[in-house]
């Protein structure tokens, strides 16, 4: 997520230098050529621009809007997940006492409520590291190699094992790194658990059924994240607005030509700067979507799901009543993941 009040345009024009230089080379040609071999069939009617133009924007909208209710559904989806998990934490707490049974133990009875907290802090950095898996299109091209490997270097400092260790018994967590979906085994270990606490009469009828309605609600907040992540923005609607795109920066020093060849000598050379600003215009617009659509690849316009779970983990290790709690994280180059 970028946290910048605005956007670094100096950066931007760095992102897109490859297509301004394409542009600005293009326009060159088309000019040169139109120019000093006087090809003047090359030019169109200027008016042919706005017609495209105006078409390739409503495309353009179509999808930036498209990708940005993806972006926005995830960010509720979490909000969601932190919501709840809260509401589990004190049902944790406060639900497992010694009311139905007065012969417990207190420590057995903190070892319960850590171990139902401790494996939903699990849950969370598990059904993360899900999201984060590379699907085939997401963007993982060369030049967003080195970026995103900064990235992982600021926010992702521990191993998928190192992350979550510390909040299983080595056994569960042995069958939750071999699992298929370990987020949807972790849950299911707590419906077990609380059955458990059923039949030795430590929760009733309604604490059980209140906690179980808890974790439902977990699975179909990590439904609806796994449906966002496994389900891209269809790809014909993707790759149309990239064409549609291309094809009208393609037409832009053709129509530009005659234009300002009319407006006097050596006029026609502004093709080549109003080309580039132009398209360059689309090129923005084309990539904001673009990356907008997937909320989970672990770039700069991701939810902030690291962030999320660590704030989630402090609040409740702290109704744990511990006090050696991990920091916030914090954002690293008006970056927060």
């Amino acid at each position: 997520m970028l946290i910048q009040r605005k956007i670094d345009v100096k950066g931007l024009i760095g992102y897109t230098k490859v297509g301004i230089y394409f542009m600005a080379a293009y326009a060159a040609l088309i000019t040169s050529v139109y120019s000093f071999l006087d090809f003047k069939f090359l030019s169109i009617p200027w008016a042919v621009l706005p017609v495209v133009g105006v078409a390739v924007s409503f495309y353009l909208g179509f999808k930036n809007n498209s990708a940005y209710d993806r972006t926005w559904e995830a960010r509720k989806i979490w909000g969601a997940i932190v919501n709840s998990s809260r509401s589990w934490g004190i049902l944790a707490r406060d639900l497992v006492n010694t009311i139905n049974r007065d012969d417990l133990d207190e420590g057995e009875l903190k070892e319960i409520r850590r171990t139902l907290i401790y494996r939903h802090i699990a849950w969370l950095y598990k059904h993360r590291q899900q999201l984060l898996t590379h699907r085939q299109w997401e963007h993982y091209e060369p030049h967003n190699k080195p970026y995103r490997e900064h990235l992982a270097k600021n926010f992702f400092h521990l191993s998928k094992e190192e992350e979550i260790a510390p909040f299983l018994h080595p056994a569960e967590m042995n069958q939750i790194m071999n699992a298929k979906n370990g987020a949807t085994q972790l849950i299911a270990n707590q419906s077990a658990q609380l059955a458990d606490l059923r039949k030795r009469k430590i929760l009733n009828d309604f604490q059980h059924m209140e906690m179980e309605r808890m974790l439902i609600d977990f699975y179909t907040q990590q439904g609806k994240n796994e449906r966002i992540k496994n389900f891209p923005l269809p790809r014909q609607y993707a790759t149309s607005s990239l064409i549609f795109t291309y094809l009208f920066i393609a037409l832009l020093p053709l129509g530009l030509t005659q234009a300002f060849d009319a407006m006097g000598p050596w006029m026609v050379f502004m093709t080549i700067p109003f080309t580039v600003l132009v398209g360059w215009v689309f090129i923005i617009m084309e990539i904001v979507g673009d990356y907008a659509e997937n909320p989970f690849e672990g770039l700069a316009f991701d939810i902030p799901m690291t962030n999320l779970c660590r704030t989630i983990e402090i609040d409740l290790r702290e109704m744990l009543g511990e006090e050696d709690l991990p920091p916030p994280i914090e954002p690293v180059g008006n970056v927060l993941l």
